[in-house]
C-alpha cells in the first residue's frame, strides 16, 4: 500500500462509523461499558464523532501532505495506550499506520473493546493491514521505536526502559480556560462541554479557569445547570460526595451547584467533580504564567489571547492538534 491507499482505507473507516446502525452501535457501547463503566453511550458517541470529523479523504490528505511518507522504510512502532477516555489511543494508531510503519499495540485494560472493533473493521476494508498490526502484553519486545502515554509516574518507568529507542513519552496534562469577563451566557454554557465531556477525565478537559479580578464565579454554575444529569453516573457521584466531604472536613471555601464544585485554588489539576478557578489582574502576567506551565497544559480555551481553542471545542481536536504539542508524524517520518 502507498500513502494514498492508506488514506482511502481510513476514509472508508470513517464512512463505516458515519453509517453504523443503531443496533450495532448499542452492542459496541454495551461491551465497552461492561469493560469500563466510565464509558457511557454519550462518551463513546462523542469519541466516535471526533473520529468521523477527521477520517475523511480531504483532512487526511491535508494532514499527511507536508511529510515525505512515500520513502518510509517500515519499522515496528510500539504504542502503549492510555484508557482514560474512549479511543484515546486511536490517533497514535492512525499515525503509525498511515505513515507506512507497522504497529505493536499495548492496549489499556480500560479500553480494549472499541479499538479492537475498529481494527477488525479496518482489516475487513483492507486485509493488507492484518500483517501490519500486532498486539503485545506488558513486556514489549522486538520493536524499533515507541510511543507511550501514561501518568507522570509511569513516564519515569517508560524513560528507564525505553530511552534507548526513538520515543515519544507523554505525561499527565490538563487544560484550562481564560475568561475576560465579556463572555455571554451562551459562551459560558458552551464552556461546560469542555469541562464535563468524559466526566473531566481527559487531558483536554478544562480543570482550571482563570477569571478577571472581581469576577462572579457563580455565573459559571448558573450557566452549567443543563449538565446536572452528570451526577446520575454512580462513579462521578461518588467522586462528588468524596471531594465535597474533603472540602467540608478541611473547612475549605467552595461553591456548590449540587453536581460540581468551584474552588479558588492556584493548582492546575483539579479532582473529578471539582473545577479550580483563579483571578488575575494583568493579562501579560497571566500569559507569562501559562507559558511557564506549558509542559502541564494541553490546550487553553477562550475567545481571546492567550487562549487558542474556542469554547466547546477542546474535545474536538484536528488531526494536526498533537498531544503534548509533539508532532507525531514528523517523529514517524524521521525513523528512516
Amino acid at each position: 500500500m502507498n500513502t494514498q491507499d492508506r488514506i482511502e482505507t481510513f476514509a472508508k473507516l470513517g464512512d463505516y462509523l458515519s453509517a453504523i446502525d443503531e443496533a450495532g452501535f448499542n452492542t459496541i457501547v454495551e461491551n465497552a461499558r461492561n469493560e469500563n463503566s466510565w464509558f457511557t453511550k454519550e462518551s463513546i458517541t462523542s469519541a466516535i464523532h471526533g473520529l468521523i470529523k477527521y477520517l475523511n479523504k480531504t483532512d487526511l490528505e491535508n494532514w499527511t501532505s507536508p511529510y515525505n511518507l512515500t520513502t518510509v522504510k517500515p519499522k515496528k512502532v510500539a504504542v502503549i495506550m492510555a484508557g482514560n477516555i474512549p479511543l484515546v489511543g486511536f490517533h497514535d494508531f492512525l499515525s503509525v499506520l498511515i505513515s507506512g510503519h507497522d504497529i505493536l499495540i499495548k492496549l489499556s485494560s480500560k479500553d480494549k473493546v472499541l479499538l479492537q472493533h475498529l481494527i477488525q473493521k479496518l482489516i475487513e476494508i483492507e486485509p493488507a493491514f492484518d500483517a501490519r498490526i500486532t498486539f503485545g502484553e506488558l513486556l514489549l519486545k522486538n520493536f524499533d521505536a515507541i510511543i507511550a502515554t501514561g501518568s507522570d509516574n509511569s513516564a519515569r518507568y517508560f524513560h528507564y526502559y525505553f530511552d534507548k529507542y526513538p520515543n515519544i513519552i507523554r505525561k499527565n496534562r490538563t487544560s484550562c480556560a481564560v475568561l475576560n469577563g465579556s463572555e455571554s451566557n451562551e459562551a459560558l454554557k458552551t464552556l461546560g462541554v469542555d469541562v464535563f465531556t468524559y466526566f473531566g477525565l481527559g487531558c483536554r478537559n478544562v480543570s482550571k479557569i482563570y477569571v478577571p479580578k472581581n469576577y462572579d464565579p457563580t455565573l459559571l454554575l448558573q450557566n452549567w445547570s443543563s449538565y446536572e444529569d452528570i451526577t446520575h453516573h454512580h462513579k462521578y457521584h461518588n467522586n462528588y460526595d468524596y471531594q465535597k466531604s474533603i472540602l467540608l472536613i478541611n473547612r475549605s471555601p467552595f461553591l456548590d451547584s449540587g453536581f460540581v464544585m468551584l474552588q479558588e485554588n492556584e493548582r492546575l489539576v483539579s479532582p473529578i467533580s471539582v473545577v479550580y478557578y483563579e483571578s488575575y489582574e494583568d493579562e501579560d502576567a497571566l500569559a507569562l504564567k501559562l507559558t511557564e506551565a506549558k509542559e502541564k497544559i494541553q490546550c487553553i480555551v477562550g475567545h481571546a489571547t492567550p487562549a487558542s481553542v474556542p469554547f466547546g471545542q477542546a474535545q474536538s481536536p484536528a488531526l494536526w492538534d498533537y498531544a503534548d504539542q509533539i508532532d507525531t508524524l514528523k517523529f514517524l517520518e524521521s525513523l528512516n
